[in-house]
């Protein structure tokens, strides 16, 4: 059972930049998170769940605004 709804999106963003998991892992360990390549590849594979804490990290890094991380809201 998927653990977060913004790994796809944070990967998807990532891979934009042409940032590596380490390069980014890095870019978040420079804003004081304490964070491996093997914890940011099991957020973007849902498998780890993102604290309300590290969500504003996150979009600092890949400088975006925090509604960024979450998927579009698709119509019916």
């Amino acid at each position: 059972m998927p653990q977060n709804i913004v790994g796809p999106q944070v990967r998807k963003l990532r891979y934009e930049r042409g940032w590596t998991q380490e390069e980014f892992a890095a870019k978040l360990q420079r804003l004081d998170w304490d964070i491996s390549r093997q914890t940011l590849s099991k957020i973007e594979a849902r498998l780890r769940c993102v604290s309300d804490e590290e969500l504003p990290l996150l979009a600092r890094a890949l400088q975006v605004s925090i509604d960024k991380l979450y998927p579009a809201k698709t119509l019916r």
